[in-house]
């Protein structure tokens, strides 16, 4: 689920907006269609070496797994599934969606099965793309992107964080094997009628979030909606907090270069984390109460604000109306760049036996390119790489927001990627841990402990492998 800063971006980013149209052409220079980028290319990176055409392959069912289940991502695929049968009538598209923890429960058995699916959806980073490709459950696209022109339709960072070394060891270079379809990034949703009531306005400052939530709490209000009953979302509202302290230092570190865990930014994050809940900033058994229920429970006017993703928009603008606002966490000063957790959505693959690679290739092309952007935007969903629908998006309306805060997050380098994509096993790991800060059960230090523990465990594998590679050239 995410990004390091694009410099242009996601995740966690045709006439778009001028600022963003510039980064992005700046970031996709160099790119040369046909390529990977990375020095990946060659024998077994794809067979096909002509644009391929669906409608010659025969009646074909493409079998699609996605986790697009909410009412903005749900509406633009859906309506792309049809268009794109519609268009190759000999193809039928037999989707399967499912929540993302489900999808991550269920995936890998699925692809390892007897009749696996075509397509799917996996989540970057260790624990799921290169577990795959490390099993051999993934092709790689390399040459799909110079067909289809991936390499200059997408910067090389967004690309970058769907790649996977041949050997499966390395995460963020080597071979290309999926494409993301739409960008995302935490940011900070607010009910204008609640800060109103509070004398309050959308903070300016961090410094004006924090010291508003006192406010909130005074007032009897509840300052921030939360529900953790799924793990994931504290991953979310902790990244985002520990950016605030050291988006840097983070960054390099989820991508394997950083000095780990064990430092200031983790325990000043979980500290904030606990004195959140301490305050009753963050509802009570926060650990029981749903990711979805949450989001419900703001929307109706239970909670000012609500930290998660631009994929909620669509929901939530659609109870809400205009007394839904959003923009990404506000900086540390005013006027300042935004920091935030985000990137680009999960990636969009082919599995290694699908029996059509090259109708799902086609399917992937369809669903990613100019005009599958307008059609996310006209469903209140951020494409990776906005087309001309969102220049015409109205700047006051939400919608509006979420692209200028894309467009502002992006021009900052300020995408931070998500922490789960650390190690294959620190999903499992930093939601168990968030889980007993939310609780009150663990503290920062034994979480900066426990997640440090994961991580350098990881990293010293990591070097043996390495260590134990041919060296051809003599350079070790």
């Amino acid at each position: 689920m995410g990004i390091p800063g694009t410099g242009a971006r996601r995740r966690h980013t045709g006439a778009a907006p001028a600022v963003l149209t510039a980064a992005l052409v700046l970031l996709a220079a160099g790119c040369v269609p046909g390529t990977d980028g990375s020095g990946a290319a060659g024998p077994g990176t794809g067979a096909a070496t002509a644009v391929p055409d669906p409608a010659k392959a025969g009646k074909v069912t493409l079998t699609v797994w996605d986790q697009e289940i909410r009412g903005g991502t749900n509406g633009e695929l859906t309506q792309l599934n049809e268009e794109f049968e519609r268009k190759y009538p000999n193809v039928r598209i037999k989707r399967v969606a499912r929540s993302f923890t489900d999808l991550k429960t269920t995936l890998k058995l699925a692809v390892s099965g007897n009749n696996p699916p075509d397509v799917i959806q996996a989540n970057q980073g260790y624990p799921d793309m290169v577990s795959f490709v490390r099993a051999g459950l993934l092709s790689p696209l390399d040459n799909y992107a110079g067909i289809y022109d991936w390499n200059t339709r997408y910067p090389t960072t967004l690309l970058n964080l769907n790649r996977v070394s041949a050997d499966g060891t390395d995460f963020g270079t080597g071979r290309l094997y999926g494409i993301s379809q739409t960008g995302e990034y935490i940011g900070l949703y607010y009910n204008k009628d609640l800060l109103k009531k509070a004398g309050l306005e959308p903070p300016k400052t961090w410094r004006d979030f924090t010291d508003g939530l006192a406010t909130l709490k005074d007032r009897g209000e509840l300052p921030v909606q939360f529900g953790n009953l799924d793990k994931y979302p504290a991953i979310h509202t902790f990244g985002v907090l520990q950016d605030q302290f050291d988006a840097s230092g983070t960054r390099d570190t989820v991508l394997g270069r950083g000095g780990g865990f064990d430092n200031a930014a983790t325990k000043d994050a979980a500290a904030t984390l606990t004195d959140w809940m301490d305050r009753g900033y963050l509802p009570k058994g926060a650990n029981g109460l749903g990711y979805d229920d949450a989001a419900k429970k703001f929307a109706s006017g239970d909670g000012a604000y609500l930290l998660t993703g631009t994929w909620q928009l669509a929901d939530l603008k659609k109870t809400m109306g205009d007394t839904l606002g959003l923009m990404p966490p506000p900086p540390a000063k005013a006027g300042g760049d935004p920091v935030t957790t985000g990137g680009q959505g999960l990636a969009w693959s082919i599995t290694s036996r699908s029996r059509h690679p090259e109708v799902a290739a086609a399917y992937l092309d369809f669903i990613t390119d100019a005009h599958a952007a307008d059609v996310m935007t006209r469903h209140g969903v951020l494409p990776a790489v906005p087309g001309k629908a969102a220049a015409d998006v109205a700047p006051d309306t939400v919608d509006g927001q979420m692209i200028d805060g894309w467009k502002r997050l992006s021009a900052a380098d300020g995408l931070v990627p998500y922490l789960d994509y650390s190690t294959p096993t620190f999903y499992d790991t930093l939601s168990a841990a968030l889980q007993g800060v939310v609780s009150g059960k663990t503290s920062p230090g034994k979480l900066a402990t426990t997640l440090q523990e994961d991580y350098g465990t990881f990293l010293a594998k990591q070097r043996e492998r390495h260590a134990a590679e041919p060296d051809p050239a003599g350079t070790k």
